[in-house]
């Protein structure tokens, strides 16, 4: 009888190889520990000890914090019911992000989430309003995106499917809340779940002394915690990456010279704005992220342009209401770990880099590298090939989120201040300046990665919004003029409409936190076809919404 070939394959890996990890310790708590506490207790249900040690000595910053529209990806995965959230937190819809002053003094734009306007053929907006604007016609971007429009008007409604033609189908939110309480609200759903939260202040650490993991952290009194896994969510101190493992830092300070903050909130304004303002000043810029019950203000700056004394009266004086607290002064490096995964530490939070907020990216970077350590979970192994891939993700991030933020600073026309004349005409990283020039060549954008995360949206409303020199498709002249201008105030028309017809955005919290529900807008408006081009369809009869 003949044998049976043998199978020819990988070779089997027993459990005893690379047994599961079994005990999970996150270091420190705040938005970056109760995040991963959170995460993780809902979707490692069984065989998993999960504790947070962190210090009721050690406070944190929260002033109001802004997020990006992945932010719900996180509290659907994480169990986090959004009413629930929004009474809990303070919070209020965020539609986009005002920039003033950035192209030059007196200057306005909203980056504002979802789509802008609708193509014609292949050629998406601002090809068309570029050629307009050449030719002296065209208004303010900002008339051709929903988000843009209605965060003007103060008003927000979420996504209403139930017309695919409107352009309510593809507005896009995210949230402003207290990031203090955020934190309490994970944290009381973590240890709803089994999250063991140990209190005091971490001494030590202990290390292996033949592989250099981490096989405890002694607190102050002498208790020890153990773990097989420790997260570092301990902030820029980096206290298990650096101080510990000695784990280098990559300094961005060349393109971000802003190395220090003023964080103060004041009193609420008499109008709930559904999105962030950014402010530029002569050597920084100052954040308004409007809660329900205050607004968290801000001051970033160049320590070398500014002296601190100086940015805390310039902060104290461009605020809407009475400050109720004091300043609080934060020290930064701009950059990243050379590593976030070392050993048996992963860092997330301000432990594997600091990138201004600027775009409101900070809580967004928790949130992926989570995801990550999720999707490259170890066992006790820690095999190198995962560590190494989760350090190859995360140095991509930080380099795609950096030349996000340097062109903000790049493209504009200030030349007022040393720090600006500088900014304008520094050089930038090559991943950058190719992408300026091709947008600068045609306007045109491609993404270079799936994993990049602004959008070409985003890349187009900044850099017009900051004043990039730009020629058009020249695909665009295929089009006669009549029928580009048509087009374009079709896209006006149909915004303005729907914007109007939404709910105010202080109504629709008010009505969250009541609680009532709030029925979604029906759109006035909708995309239609018409001949060979996409245009919008009148349906303005549809009447007044509720």
């Amino acid at each position: 009888m003949q044998e049976p070939e043998k199978m020819i394959g990988p070779e089997k890996m027993s459990k005893a190889d690379n047994p599961p990890i079994s005990a999970i310790t996150i270091v420190g708590g705040g938005t970056a520990g109760w995040m991963t506490a959170a995460l993780l207790s809902k979707l490692f249900t069984r065989g998993y000890t999960i504790r947070l040690v962190e210090s009721d000595d050690i406070g944190t910053i929260g002033v109001g914090e802004a997020t990006i529209p992945a932010i719900r990806t996180y509290n659907t995965l994480a169990g986090v019911d959004t009413a629930e959230m929004i009474r809990a937190t303070k919070a209020t819809f965020k539609l986009g992000i005002e920039f003033v002053n950035w192209r030059d003094i007196g200057s306005s734009y909203i980056h504002g989430f979802g789509k802008i306007g609708q193509d014609n053929l292949w050629l998406h907006t601002h090809q068309l309003w570029l050629k307009l604007a050449q030719m002296g016609e065209a208004r303010h971007f900002d008339h051709y995106a929903l988000n843009c429009v209605a965060a003007r008007l103060n008003r927000f409604a979420e996504p209403d499917g139930r017309t695919p033609g409107s352009p309510l189908a593809d507005i896009d939110y995210a949230f402003h809340f207290d990031a203090g309480l955020f934190a309490a609200h994970l944290r009381k759903l973590s240890e709803a779940r089994g999250v063991e939260r140990i209190e005091g202040r971490i001494g030590t650490v202990v290390r292996n002394g033949e592989t250099g993991f981490v096989e405890q952290v002694v607190l102050a009194d002498g208790r020890t915690v153990g773990g097989d896994l420790f997260i570092d969510c301990s902030g820029m101190r980096g206290l298990l990456i650096g101080d510990a493992l000695g784990v280098g830092y990559e300094d961005w300070n060349r393109w971000l010279l802003c190395d220090r903050a003023l964080a103060v909130p004041c009193e609420n304004a008499p109008v709930l704005t559904p999105y962030t303002r950014s402010t530029a000043h002569g050597a920084g810029w100052q954040w308004r992220i409007p809660l329900q019950h205050r607004i968290g203000n801000g001051l970033v700056y160049s320590g070398d342009a500014i002296g601190d004394d100086d940015a805390a009266r310039l902060l104290l004086g461009n605020l809407d209401g009475k400050p109720l607290k004091d300043p609080m002064p934060v020290r930064f490096r701009p950059g990243k770990r050379q590593r976030a995964w070392d050993r048996n530490v992963v860092a997330i939070g301000l432990s594997s880099g600091f990138l201004e907020p600027l775009e409101s990216t900070s809580i967004h970077l928790i949130q992926t590298a989570i995801f990550r350590l999720i999707a490259l979970f170890p066992g006790r192994a820690f095999n190198p090939a995962d560590i190494a891939e989760y350090n190859r993700q995360t140095d991509f991030e930080y380099a795609d989120i950096r030349d996000f933020i340097i062109a903000h600073y790049k493209v504009t026309d200030r030349e007022d201040t040393p720090f600006w004349a500088y900014l304008k005409h520094m050089d930038v990283p090559d991943s950058l300046a190719e992408r300026i020039d091709l947008f600068r060549a045609s306007a045109r954008f491609f993404m270079h990665h799936k994993a990049e995360l602004f959008r070409e949206e985003s890349w187009v409303q900044v850099l017009i919004g900051q004043g990039l020199p730009m020629q058009y498709d020249p695909m665009v002249d295929m089009l006669p003029d009549d029928e580009v201008r048509a087009f374009l105030a079709d896209i006006e028309d149909v915004i303005d409409d729907t914007a109007n017809r939404m709910p105010g955005h202080a109504d629709y919290i008010r009505r969250i936190v009541d609680p009532r529900p709030v029925a979604p807008p029906r759109p006035a408006m909708q995309f239609g076809g018409i001949s060979h081009t996409v245009r919008f369809q009148d349906v303005r009869a549809a009447g007044p919404t509720t």
